[in-house]
């Protein structure tokens, strides 16, 4: 389905008939599809909407600048169309970053928030990084970044034993749009909510993998403290990607989860 949001067309899907609505936003790069494994362990109890973040999958680019609240603000006015008064934020990476700027703008709208593989200020990527990606997407195309980041984001394991989903993320990386892609970096690049994450009321869930070197134990560690009320659950065996990766273990903490609110 796609609708108008903020002057773009947004693609977005709905999957369940009942129960409380989850909202789920994916990581850069990535689509909704990234959350294929996720739907089974859901439907039923809830009503998913997923989406496709602007410069990302069906959902058409913008010219710059992105902004992390522009992103909260599309998926506010989103929430809105579809007639979703409140519901639970599953948000992974860039939508976990996006969620917390959410939850800070319209926390009344937030039953829950579950941060998975995210941060909330950027230590263990400094800000000259995600200038040098994204001068690389435009000068050479996101081909060029496709492999490092399927690097950092699974374990050599996990590319060595699972090519075919590997190459599945790989594609929706390779099909990302260059202003979306640029957009987005310079989006996330900006986050800096370590300090107000006390002021979101509702109840929050962290997730990390065990190996995730781009968002660290470190980086769920500092949400953890700083948020009111907070369970942090670490992935074993999985690097950034612990949803794909270790799909069973991300299922039952965030259903666990869901399920206490």
């Amino acid at each position: 389905m796609r609708t108008t949001i903020n002057g773009i067309e947004i693609d977005y899907s709905i999957v369940g008939e009942q129960g409380p609505w989850v909202i789920l936003s994916h990581s850069l790069g990535c689509t909704q599809a990234m959350w294929d494994y996720q739907l089974d362990a859901l439907q039923g109890n809830y009503r998913l909407l997923r989406y496709d973040t602007r410069g990302h999958g069906a959902s058409r680019a913008s010219e710059a600048p992105y902004t992390l609240e522009l992103l909260a603000d599309d998926a506010l006015k989103l929430m809105d169309h579809v007639g979703v008064d409140k519901a639970h934020w599953v948000g992974f990476s860039m939508g976990g970053m996006i969620g917390q700027v959410f939850a800070l703008q319209h926390g009344a709208r937030l039953h829950s928030l579950v941060l998975a593989d995210t941060t909330s200020a950027h230590t263990s990527t400094p800000a000259s990084m995600w200038a040098e990606r994204i001068r690389v997407a435009r000068e050479q195309g996101i081909d060029s970044l496709v492999q490092p980041a399927i690097s950092r984001w699974f374990t050599e394991r996990f590319r060595t034993d699972n090519p075919r989903e590997t190459e599945r993320i790989a594609s929706m990386i390779r099909q990302t749009s260059v202003k979306g892609w640029c957009g987005c970096c310079a989006a996330i690049a900006d986050v800096h909510t370590t300090e107000r994450l006390h002021e979101i009321a509702c109840p929050a869930l962290v997730m990390v993998g065990e190996y995730d070197i781009g968002t660290p134990l470190a980086a769920a560690l500092d949400m953890h403290r700083e948020l009111g009320e907070s369970t942090l659950v670490v992935i074993s065996d999985a690097a950034h990607m612990t949803c794909v990766e270790q799909p069973a273990q991300f299922n039952r903490a965030r259903r666990r989860f869901l399920d206490s609110i």
